[in-house]
């Protein structure tokens, strides 16, 4: 296995061989006052667990199942609230980006790019994110196998830019249904990059209520528990007060209170597999 890459974004460094981070917020950012708040409450939780944190959440959800979905307050407001979460609580912020177009603005007002796990394959994306120097999160597609990972990575450390995580958000099985293959992760890690763990997208059941798409919130923290003690750099993990009414996600989204008791027992777990 390769040695551990690090890689640090402010005061928060990530890689397979430190105290894992957590990476949280709402799937999309509903209202300027709603993304401070849920900053504010997870930044808090984290502090208390004495884990790491990264506030996410997307300005654009554009990969929807309906056209119907809403999709968040678009890339001009969005970027501004997530510059103001981060100067406001001192937090990185991560968000997606869907076309090279966007990754510019995206690299002056946030500290993480994330590419996502249908964008994966894009070189022209891949290469333009790495180009800005940012760190670049790239999800692992549900089609891909997890050595295929190692090309993608590639692309993006093909521009110089090594400031790279890769995401395992579950593979694709069957119908409406994605399964978490543990094995996933220590072959992700064999390329050195830290490697995240998405709990909350890896309990989707993508279409699964036809026209938005269901799943499991209850299973994500089992299988947040199950990738720490595989040890993993990170977990990801959207979490939002009132989830079954939140305009997207909902079903999959960690409820607000849930958090702080699970990040306690994940933080046992990656204190043992660690040392």
């Amino acid at each position: 296995m390769s040695d551990p890459k690090h890689v640090k974004v402010g005061p928060v460094s990530f890689g397979n061989d430190l105290p894992f981070v957590l990476i949280s917020g709402p799937c999309q950012i509903e209202s300027r006052d709603h993304a401070l708040f849920m900053a504010d409450a997870l930044a808090n939780a984290a502090a208390d667990a004495g884990v790491p944190f990264i506030f996410k959440s997307s300005f654009d959800k554009a990969n929807r199942t309906s056209v119907s979905g809403k999709r968040g307050v678009g890339i001009d407001a969005g970027l501004a609230i997530l510059a103001e979460v981060k100067a406001t609580l001192g937090c990185p912020v991560l968000t997606d980006i869907h076309g090279p177009e966007q990754v510019e603005a995206a690299a002056q007002a946030v500290d993480i790019i994330q590419i996502p796990a249908f964008l994966c394959r894009q070189t022209d994306l891949l290469i333009a994110a790495g180009k800005t120097g940012a760190v670049i999160n790239v999800k692992k597609g549900q089609f891909l196998a997890p050595w295929d990972m190692a090309a993608v990575a590639q692309k993006v450390a093909s521009t110089g830019n090594e400031r790279i995580l890769l995401t395992e958000r579950g593979a694709s099985f069957g119908y409406n249904t994605l399964v978490s293959d543990m094995r996933a992760l220590p072959v992700m890690a064999e390329t050195g990059y830290p490697v995240v763990f998405d709990a909350t997208h890896s309990v989707q059941q993508p279409g699964g209520l036809g026209s938005a798409s269901g799943g499991q919130r209850d299973y994500a923290p089992l299988l947040a528990r199950s990738a720490v003690a595989a040890g993993v750099a990170a977990i990801f993990a959207e979490a939002h007060e009132d989830p079954d009414n939140a305009p997207s996600d909902g079903p999959v989204m960690l409820k607000l209170d849930w958090v702080g008791p699970m990040l306690k027992q994940l933080k046992a777990i990656d204190r043992v597999v660690k040392g």
